[in-house]
């Protein structure tokens, strides 16, 4: 086993490739320690994939993943976390807006005994209305609903201990909140500065369009982090209310009628009677959807998950210690 993965997803960035995988080079060699690089392609269509496979033949360090499709940058992740084999795992992306000089600085956290050390991009450099002023209020948003106090939940630029980054599941935009999931799992969490340089080769991936989805992953996590292993308590509380409220106007509704037997009570409180039946029906539906939530969570822990992406195929160089190794066996076998 190696000390230290890198994994890095790519998609259309075929000018970055080479000038990312030069400088991680150098900054892992000037580390000392083992290391790999596990370089993802997520389902490009240009010479991303030709050119990661041309720096897997003559490295052995390098592992590529080729994804069968485009399957977003979290699913690119996950990938990149599962075929690693690192015991930290640093992630970064690969448009060279992160600078690889940095990782001797996230390695010393995690020296510190820390599981979880994020990037903060103190002084960021791209569009003020379209991406800071967003970026900050959903940060500000994350940490309050989180109670993680970091300043940048959106960088990919962060290092893990294995064990934290193995246990939690990844899908749609979640890479952006492992911090805040990791706490769930009681991880120590720190942050760091780093640089934070501007794209200068490629078309960013990045829309106003991905802010709005970023918003419903906001309540996602909220509720994962507070409900996930139990989701009756949010669904059967509001279930309960809706059930008191309308058994409560029920009965003023009877009351009335046992009082006033010849009173017509749909005349004269027809709305009320309407809300009090939606409130016991919609209090029972919520019960139930609390319930079943129940099941599912019991099943979810009960089998293995399932990953969000299907792998196309991996490349690799064979090392020399490798090569004889495998000749040994053929020895043995013939």
């Amino acid at each position: 086993m190696v000390k230290y993965s890198i994994v890095v997803p790519f998609h259309n960035e075929e000018e970055n490739v080479t000038i990312l995988y030069a400088r991680l080079k150098q900054a892992m060699e000037q580390v000392g320690d083992s290391f790999e690089m596990v370089l993802v392609d997520d389902g490009s269509n240009d010479r991303t994939c030709k050119l990661l496979e041309e720096i897997a033949a003559v490295d052995s360090r390098v592992l590529v993943v080729k994804l069968r499709r485009n399957f977003g940058q979290t699913s690119a992740l996950a990938a990149g976390f599962d075929h690693s084999d690192g015991e930290f795992v640093l992630a970064m992306d690969g448009d060279l807006q992160h600078d690889p000089n940095d990782i001797p600085a996230f390695l010393e956290k995690l020296d510190e005994g820390y599981d979880v050390v994020s990037g903060w991009r103190k002084v960021r450099i791209d569009n003020f209305i379209l991406r800071r002023i967003p970026s900050a209020c959903a940060n500000w948003i994350m940490a309050r609903l989180s109670g993680v106090p970091l300043h940048d939940f959106g960088t990919t630029f962060k290092a893990y201990r294995r064990e934290i980054i193995q246990s939690i599941p990844l899908y749609g935009e979640l890479h952006r909140f492992i911090p805040a999931l990791a706490s769930w799992y009681g991880a120590s969490i720190c942050e760091i500065p780093i640089q934070h340089s501007i794209r200068e080769r490629g078309k960013s991936h990045y829309g106003l369009g991905r802010t709005f989805r970023v918003f419903f992953d906001l309540i996602t996590i909220r509720f994962l982090l507070k409900y996930m292993s139990r989701p009756l308590h949010f669904f059967g509380g509001f279930g309960i209310l809706g059930m008191l409220a309308g058994s409560v106007m029920a009965a003023m509704l009877l009351g009335m009628k046992l009082m006033h037997p010849g009173m017509d009570l749909m005349l004269r409180h027809g709305p009320m009677f309407i809300i009090a039946s939606v409130l016991i029906v919609a209090g029972i539906q919520l019960l139930a959807i609390g319930l079943l939530g129940e099941l599912v969570v019991r099943h979810y822990y009960s089998n293995q998950r399932s990953a969000s992406y299907t792998v196309d195929r991996l490349v690799r160089l064979v090392s020399a210690d490798e090569q004889s190794l495998m000749s040994e066996r053929q020895d043995g076998i013939l």
